[in-house]
Order: structure tokens, then sequence, then C-alpha cells
């Protein structure tokens, strides 16, 4: 990075930190520190969601998504304006009428304390898990600028958000999400023209996305009906609806943001404003996936993209066979490059033979091409067993490093940063709140005045911030797609969780100790079929669902029998 990619790094991080702190310097009580006085409009509240969403994990991870595997990952988000309606119909009222902390304050009412604690424990143990891996995301960044160990990559990141999260409370942090949304949507359409200005002077945006479609990466839509298909409509408008409900409606780090509105009618404009930019903004994060994909085609691309672990290799013993592999690929990428631009010719001239033979030729070198990477990856796991063997979550940031123009890079890598720093805030407050709130706040010991609560509250902040950092630590053993990784965790628990407040709201003859025995073997059997592959993962959150809602009638009905 050069001298102009630093200042612009370091003003905005700058920018992004202070304002937020100045904007919420003083909070003294567990309503300023958690809620912000319920004191903000609904723009504010709809950004601050939607920033808590779109993680560093969205801006790195997503593009190397559709690099890989085409567009077909937004089909994930298809039942998000619908659950946006009914979260606006149902949970906001109830949550703004009891004026609690958290989504669980409810449930011990509803139920008893047990069954409070229980979905409680589950949304710590989900969200912290989540955490770790958001943190990751950015520290990729750093590792692979400096070749800097990930261990203090992920401390500095966890540590730097912490620093405005303890100062400031959730009124900095949704201050904070407005610049750093702002910030992003510029830099990534930004982004978007930079990559199409990078393609051949003969190759527009409508040749890149024919080039892009013949290759199978404008994969908009499935309609086909596989529960075993991780991405179809199916998958997206029915199980992602019950993911979605379940985030916006019963996670705390995104219930904790429109808690903060002023009233119901503020925190409903919030989810619809959040429901109807969402999918356009993730589209558009894919589409220069896609672009990047077909920049490289006319270009030679790295043959592994993660630069920390292949300069490792060069200086190992596995440097011979390494160099004989990119000698390889780099042969085989010249005969990709013919036969794209033949396929290029072909689709202008409409000659559907030509369009064919040009395809097949391409196929075979994309064959080669991950075989070849086969064969990085192996190396990299015999000279650094404890490195990161994969390199979906690498492509964008390496494209941005070697391609884009300096001033835009700092520029860029702020934005990644800004955004991880937007997730990863709400998700520490929305952690000590339930911790504080759902957990230590139950025992009959706590007897604490204002100021000691809030300082316990920051206490437990740093307690999380530090599990997190751990959890980052192990992200990089993970290899696979963030984005993928986290909705893969979320899809553990949101299903059983949306099922216990289901029943809560709708279904007043069953009990706590029946709802609590209900979610203890659906939170078994849904690992299981997770780990027997019986479904793709999104399926997981109307099953959990389900078997809640099933379990929860039959030990409802045992019980009354019983008595």
């Amino acid at each position: 990075m050069s001298t102009l990619d630093w200042i612009f790094l370091s003003a905005t991080l700058a920018f992004i930190i202070l304002y937020g702190i100045f904007k919420n310097r003083k909070n003294t009580n567990l309503d300023g520190f958690f809620l912000g006085n319920k004191s903000l409009p609904w723009y504010n509240v709809g950004l601050s969601v939607m920033a808590t969403q779109a993680s560093a994990i969205t801006f790195l991870s997503a593009p190397g998504q559709a690099f890989t595997d085409g567009m077909g990952f937004i089909q994930f988000y298809f039942g998000l304006p619908l659950a946006m309606v009914v979260l606006s119909i149902t949970f906001i009222p109830i949550f703004n009428r009891l004026k609690v902390f958290t989504a669980y304050e409810y449930l011990e009412g509803r139920f008893d304390g047990r069954v409070r604690v229980f979905t409680a424990m589950l949304f710590l143990v989900q969200r912290g898990l989540s955490t770790g891996i958001s943190i990751y995301a950015p520290s990729i960044i750093l590792s692979t600028i400096f070749g800097w160990d990930i261990f203090w990559t992920n401390a500095f990141m966890g540590g730097t958000v912490l620093t405005y999260t303890l100062i400031g409370g959730t009124k900095a942090i949704s201050h904070t999400h407005i610049q750093q949304m702002i910030i992003v949507t510029a830099a990534m359409v930004f982004a978007g023209i930079m990559v199409v200005q990078l393609l051949p002077a003969d190759i527009g945006v409508i040749d890149a996305v024919k080039v892009a479609g013949k290759a199978g990466k404008v994969n908009i839509i499935n309609l086909e009906f596989n529960p075993k298909e991780k991405y179809n409509v199916w998958s997206g408008i029915l199980a992602g609806f019950f993911l979605q409900l379940s985030y916006f409606g019963t996670d705390q780090s995104q219930v904790g943001r429109y808690l903060t509105a002023k009233d119901t009618t503020q925190s409903r404009l919030g989810l619809l404003f959040n429901g109807l930019l969402k999918i356009p903004m993730q589209f558009g994060i894919l589409f220069i996936g896609v672009l990047v994909f077909v920049f490289y085609q006319f270009n030679t691309s790295p043959l592994f993209f993660n630069q920390v672990e292949t300069d490792k290799l060069l200086d190992s013993q596995y440097a011979n066979e390494y160099r004989a592999l990119e000698l390889e690929h780099k042969a085989n990428a010249e005969i990709k490059k013919v036969e794209i631009y033949k396929l290029h010719e072909a689709i202008q001239s409409q000659d559907e033979v030509k369009i064919s033979a040009a395809q097949e030729a391409i196929q075979i070198g994309e064959d080669k091409f991950k075989a070849l990477k086969a064969k990085v990856s192996d190396l990299i796991k015999k000279n650094n067993p404890e490195g990161d063997s994969g390199d979906i979550n690498y492509i964008f940031i390496r494209f941005i490093l070697d391609h884009l123009p300096h001033g835009f890079i700092g520029l860029l890598i702020a934005v990644i940063f800004s955004a991880s720093m937007g997730s990863v805030a709400s998700a520490y407050n929305s952690l000590a709140a339930c911790t504080v709130i759902d957990v230590l706040k139950k025992r009959k010991s706590w007897n604490h005045s204002e100021s000691k609560e809030l300082m316990i509250s920051k206490l437990i902040t740093i307690f999380w911030a530090i599990f997190c950092i751990i959890v980052a630590f192990f992200a990089n053993k993970l290899g696979s797609s963030m984005i993928e990784l986290v909705n893969v965790l979320g899809s553990w628990f949101y299903g059983i969780i949306l099922g216990i407040f289901l029943v809560a709201f709708y279904y007043k003859k069953i009990g706590g100790q029946a709802i609590f025995y209900s979610a203890v073997i659906s939170q078994v059997l849904i690992i299981l079929i997770w780990k027997f592959e019986l479904v793709a993962y999104l399926w997981l959150n109307p099953i959990g669902c389900i078997l809640v809602f099933s379990f929860a009638w039959i030990f409802q009905q045992i019980l009354n029998i019983r008595k």
C-alpha cells in the first residue's frame, strides 16, 4: 500500500471511531448503554440494522462466493422482505409494549426463568461463534498486507472495536453505522465501476454478463425443489424466511438495534427500510464478484489467492513443486484466454456451435485450474498444518491490492474494516446485554447501583471480546466461505429459538416445562440432521421450528394427562 492508501485508511477509520464516541460519550445507566435511551429515528435504525448484518464477511466473502459459485447465493435473501413485514406486525409491538432490554425477557413471563436462560444461552453461543468469524474477516486483510500472524491481527481488530463500544455504548454504535453504510455504498459502487474499466476495451458490462452467463455464473434463479441443494428459490423464500424471521426477530444483535427507536412506528419503518434495500445491495456485491471472475478470464489470475500462504511455500521445501504448478497454471490460463475471446466472438455472431465448442474448452481449462489449486492446497497443509488452505475469502482482497489504484485501495480496505466494526460492535453490545439482563440479573444476590451495573456490563463486554477473539484465532481452520459459515452456525440455533418465541406468542396452552424439554430435544436433533447432511443447512430453520412446536404439543399432552 502507498502513503496515499494509508492516509485514506487512517482518516476514514479515525473519523468513524471518534464520531461514534463523541455522539454518545456519556452513559450513566443500562438504558443508555444498551438502548441509547430509545431516542433514534427510523433511518438510523434501518441503517444500523443493515450495518449489523453487513459485516466485513459480506464485502470480503460474498464476491469470492460469486466468483466461485455464481449469483445463486442471492436466493438466500428472497424471504427477507416478507420476514420484515411479519416482524413489523407481530414482534415489534410486543417488544416495545413490554419495554424490554432483550428479546428473552418476555419468555420468563410467558414460560419461566429456565426457558429464558436456555434461549439466551443458545443466542450467546451462536452469536459468540459468529462474531469470532466476523473478526477473522478483516484480520485476513491485515495478514495479507503485512504478513502478520493471524493471532495478532485478530487481537488488533477485536480490541479496536471494543474501545468505542465500551465508551459509547449502543448509541455510539448506531451513529457510526450511518457513516459506515454511506461510505460502504459509495465505495462498492466505485469498485464495480473500476472492475468494468479494467476489462479489455472491447468488453463492456453487457458483454461481461454474457460471458459470465455462458460460464454459469449468472445463475440467479433456480426453480428446482431439492432440499439437499443449498440455494434455490424454495430454500430462499421458505427456509430463508424462517432464518430471517428468527435472525431479525429473536437475535439480540438485531433486536437491540430496533429497540433503540423512539417508538413502534420508527422501529417498523427501520425494518421495512432494511427489507427494501438489502436484496439490491447484496445483488450488487455479488455482481462485483462475477465481474472479477470475468476480469480474470481475460487476465491471468493467481493460482492461489492467499498470498501469505503461498509466500510461505516459496520459503519452504515445497518451493519447487509450487513453482512447477504456477508454470502449469500460466500455460493453462493462456489457453483459456484464447478460448474466452473465441466465446466472446461467437456470442457476438450468435454462432451456437462455436459457443458450445468454446464453452467446452473453457470448462476443461477451469477443471484443470481447480485441480492445480487443490494441489497447492495440499502443499499448504503439508507445509503449515495450522494455515488456511482455502482461498475463497481472499479473492476480492487480492484483486483490490493487485489491480485497483492507490488511494482507492486504502479507502476500500477502510470500508471493509468499518463494516466489521459495525457488526462486531453490535454483537459485543448484544452479548453483554443478554449476559447481564438475562443471566446475571436473575440471581437473587444481584443488588447493585446503576453505576455498578454499568461497570459490570462493560467488564462483561470485555469478556465477550476476548472470547470472540479466541474463536477468530481458530476460524482459519474451518476452510470454507465465511458468509456461508456464519449462516450455517445461525441455522443450528435459529429454528429452535424461533419455535420457542412462536409458541410463546400463539400457543398459549403450552407451559414452560413442555417447551423446555421440546427445545432441548429439538436442538439435539437439528445438530444430528446437519451432521448427517440430510438436508441443506437453510432447511434446518423451518425444521427446527416445526420440531419445537410438535414436541411441545406432545409433552403438554403428557403433562396434562399426568395432572
